[in-house]
């Protein structure tokens, strides 16, 4: 029997990178963690679910060493919400960097495949992209297409459309393999109504990420990453090409959150743009 794929999880101490934790080993990989911050073990259990390298991204000895004969990368380090440029060219862009040089040279070590890359990229890279509007569900032809161009709307958008720039050079320079998932809001449920057309569920999340990882694609694919939402504003035809099939959909919580929040006003500059207020001045935390 084969060894299960080994998959390093950059962020591992994170929101996104907790969820995916509990999730992922169900699809027979086994786990590195990489993060700055210590990784504590999931509720219930006595450890980690793999070795931990507990190092910033910028420490290339350390990044080096947890991805020595890893089969793939799901990364998810770095800042998650707006901050200073500073602080996001030093976590998110700079970081993005390390990641891709560190998997380069360990496809050169091996003098076979780089391992690939799934890179948790973001709505905001194309944030000021103007939303659709209902009713509900959408036509295909009204749905945002992935190949919409860049519209960053915060320094944290900006970081997420170099990462997808980088995926795309370390691509075409080095043949490594990544698919982008620009993530609408990964939480166990949606806490406001524009959530509900942005939701992606952990259970889907985990099954996207999965489809990113083991789909026969070559070179740089970018994916919207959201579950089968009634009021889905993105086209999951690319997502769903990779052999994602989503599960969930956020309209079960949509009664309880039009009752406590009403229906968005679509003219209103904090809902006019698939960034929601991130595309207001100063952008506000969690969209």
């Amino acid at each position: 029997m084969s060894a299960p794929p080994t998959l390093l999880l950059t962020g591992a101490a994170g929101g996104m990178g907790t969820l995916m934790r509990g999730l992922l080993p169900s699809y027979g990989y086994a786990l590195r963690l990489l993060d700055a911050r210590p990784v504590e073990p999931l509720p219930g259990q006595d450890g980690p679910e793999g070795p931990v390298f507990t190092a910033e991204l910028s420490d290339r000895d350390a990044l080096r060493e947890a991805l020595h004969g890893a089969d793939a990368v799901l990364h998810l380090a770095g800042i998650s919400q707006e901050a200073s440029f500073e602080r996001v060219l030093t976590a998110n862009i700079e970081g993005a960097y390390h990641l891709y040089e560190a998997v380069r040279a360990e496809g050169e070590r091996t003098g076979g495949p780089a391992p690939r890359v799934v890179f948790a990229s973001s709505n905001h890279a194309a944030g000021f992209t103007p939303r659709p509007t209902g009713p509900y569900p959408l036509p295909p032809e009204a749905l945002i297409p992935v190949d919409t161009p860049h519209r960053p709307d915060t320094y944290y958008g900006l970081s997420k459309c170099f990462g997808e720039d980088l995926a795309q050079l370390y691509a075409d320079r080095y043949g490594v393999d990544t698919v982008s998932v620009r993530i609408g809001s990964c939480f166990p449920e949606p806490s406001d109504v524009r959530m509900l057309s942005l939701w992606l569920s952990p259970g889907d999340g985990a099954r996207l990420f999965h489809a990113a990882l083991t789909a026969g694609t070559s070179g740089h694919t970018v994916v919207y990453g959201s579950s089968a939402n009634t009021r889905l504003w993105w086209d999951l035809g690319p997502a769903r090409a990779l052999g994602y099939t989503p599960q969930d959909d956020s309209e079960v919580f949509a009664p309880a959150l039009l009752a406590a929040h009403g229906e968005p006003d679509p003219a209103d500059p904090a809902q006019s743009n698939l960034g929601g207020r991130f595309c207001t001045d100063p952008p506000m935390w969690p969209y």
